[in-house]
């Protein structure tokens, strides 16, 4: 069997895409299919640990436009991404795979609190990792909270699921003469103001720790195991 390109990796899911068709709240079904393509790439032998998001469920920054004190918002978001954490877990155990849920917000009932050293021993002995609280600091987003735990657990490349099949000079869902890259250099994704693939600070961390960003279709099936098996699938940011 062939071997994977990458040993370990993280994957960041949108809370948006935890809601599947539904207008909020989470698709039981579409996690399920999360939970397949996860499990498919897991076989391969390469070591993941995830972060979701929990825009499905509440945005800090949207309630703290509302009027509601922002870090009040923010740890409200940090719980919506335990609850998506949660369901993801759930289903991946479903299937057989080991996981474990780590916050970083302490709810001993229901998850380990983040350790470094504990998460990397589950990655080496094949569990697959879900990182769910953010960093446990508000003004800190899920984008960036994906880069620092893909720095603090050795991971080579960050993995960014999202709607569209990579990285356009424009918006594709708009633009129908957007022009697609292939590949695109960090400092050109850090510079250029209408490539938004994530957050200045989360693009910042990588850059300077020459870590590669990876930007898949996450609704096309087979594309994360293609990815991690190094297939030019999307757009690679390094």
């Amino acid at each position: 069997m062939k071997k994977p390109k990458y040993k370990r990796i993280l994957l960041k899911i949108s809370g948006e895409a935890m809601k599947g068709e539904r207008e909020y709240g989470i698709d039981p079904e579409y996690v399920s299919y999360l939970a397949k393509e996860i499990e498919s790439a897991h076989k391969t032998g390469t070591q993941i640990a995830i972060v979701v998001g929990g825009g499905n469920i509440f945005r800090g920054v949207a309630g703290s436009k509302r009027g509601m004190d922002r870090v009040t918002a923010d740890y409200m978001g940090m719980l919506a991404t335990i609850f998506n954490a949660m369901a993801l877990q759930d289903a991946l155990e479903r299937l057989k795979i080991t996981t474990r849920l780590q916050t970083a917000i302490e709810m001993k009932q229901i998850a380990e609190t983040f350790i470094r050293r504990k998460a990397l021993r589950h990655l080496e002995k094949g569990r697959v990792v879900i990182l769910g609280g953010g960093t446990g600091l508000p003004f800190i987003t899920t984008d960036t909270t994906a880069a620092m735990r893909g720095l603090e657990l050795g991971c080579e490349a960050i993995f960014k699921a999202t709607k569209v099949d990579g990285v356009y000079d424009d918006d594709p869902l708009k633009n129908v003469n957007a022009k697609k890259f292939t590949t695109l250099t960090l400092d050109h994704a850090f510079q250029n103001d209408k490539i938004k693939i994530m957050d200045k600070s989360a693009i910042s961390l990588c850059r300077a720790n020459n870590i590669h960003i990876i930007v898949f279709k996450l609704n096309q099936k087979g594309n994360f195991k293609k990815s991690v098996m190094g297939e030019k699938i999307g757009t690679t940011i390094c």
